[in-house]
């Protein structure tokens, strides 16, 4: 049995304070302690994790990997994630770290670890393994599947280092505004309301263009905005059995226009389970602008985003 030191002692004396409830912090890693699949994610990675060897001994890999999400839980940076190690008992506690026998793990060392993750793209394959596990539990991905995109924001401002804005970024119009950045294309579930398929691309990349990838072929009915509609031979491509329930543009003052939005409303009410997947990546993981400069660092977040609410939103089935 491991002994406790002072410090861990001192972590643990909140049980004895008479008047302390849990806060929702403790109530959400205590959630997601139990129902993320830390073996198998970090079967994923272990094979290009450093191994120990004639040099100082690696951190732990399940122990990196907590610590990564919880930079991306409370949309920390590498130095604000240390910190709030440091500060939290509730954080120490959850990524297993006793001041009284060893270090937070620095940003240096956080960013060498997310820079592993971009180099070898495991940001997709935590995501494939995540809907791999929620697939063995129960959650099946059906025949139907909603498409969409939302943007993700960047600095749109040259005034640093070198002068000019994020090459890889561009802007787009959305109604009568502008924006500059990139677009997380996913495809959902109807039925769960769990993304099966993401992309991530430039802003100034139409939503219709990245369709065949959000698709898993077994579709029966494929839903969308306006921006997919007229895109029946791409469904088909990919879809051979699927029907086009996208919605349908509709034109002021014709003789079916009630008709027509009364058939895209009932469309809709389908359609709105995407907007789960993108409120938590972007309201509660705050992924609503980017950290990082170019699309291939962004991505791997935007992946690992996505399948970190996969989990969140299939909480309720998997502590069943």
């Amino acid at each position: 049995m491991k002994q406790h030191t002072l410090a861990m002692a001192a972590d643990q004396n909140a049980q004895y304070e008479r008047y302390r409830r849990p806060t929702k912090r403790d109530a959400f890693l205590a959630t997601m302690e139990q129902i993320v699949p830390w073996e198998q994610l970090c079967s994923v990675i272990e094979p290009h994790y450093p191994k120990a060897g004639n040099g100082r001994p690696p951190v732990g890999l399940e122990r990196m990997l907590r610590m990564y999400f919880v930079q991306h839980w409370f949309n920390l940076a590498d130095a604000a994630c240390e910190d709030a190690l440091l500060d939290s008992t509730a954080l120490r506690r959850f990524v297993g770290i006793d001041l009284g026998r060893e270090r937070v793990p620095d940003a240096t060392t956080l960013l060498k670890f997310r820079r592993l993750l971009e180099k070898h793209k495991l940001g997709e394959a935590l995501f494939a393994k995540v809907g791999e596990v929620l697939q063995a539990s129960g959650l099946k991905v059906g025949t139907g599947t909603i498409v969409d995109a939302t943007i993700i924001g960047a600095p749109s401002s040259t005034k640093n280092v070198d002068k000019q804005r994020d090459p890889e970024m561009h802007q787009t119009s959305k109604g009568q505004q502008w924006f500059f950045g990139m677009k997380l294309h996913i495809g959902v579930d109807s039925k769960t309301g769990l993304a099966h398929s993401a992309v991530v691309t430039a802003a100034n990349v139409h939503d219709k263009h990245p369709l065949p990838e959000l698709l898993h072929g077994q579709e029966e009915r494929v839903y969308g905005d306006c921006a997919y509609a007229a895109q029946h031979t791409s469904i088909q491509a990919k879809a051979p059995g699927a029907r086009d329930f996208t919605n349908k543009t509709v034109r002021n003052g014709s003789a079916t226009e009630a008709l027509e939005r009364m058939v895209n409303r009932a469309k809709s009410r389908v359609r709105a389970r995407v907007e789960h997947v993108f409120g938590v990546v972007k309201r509660l993981w705050g992924f609503g602008k980017v950290r990082y400069r170019g699309l291939a660092k962004n991505a791997t977040r935007a992946f690992v985003a996505t399948s970190l609410a996969n989990i969140f939103l299939a909480r309720r089935h998997l502590t069943a």
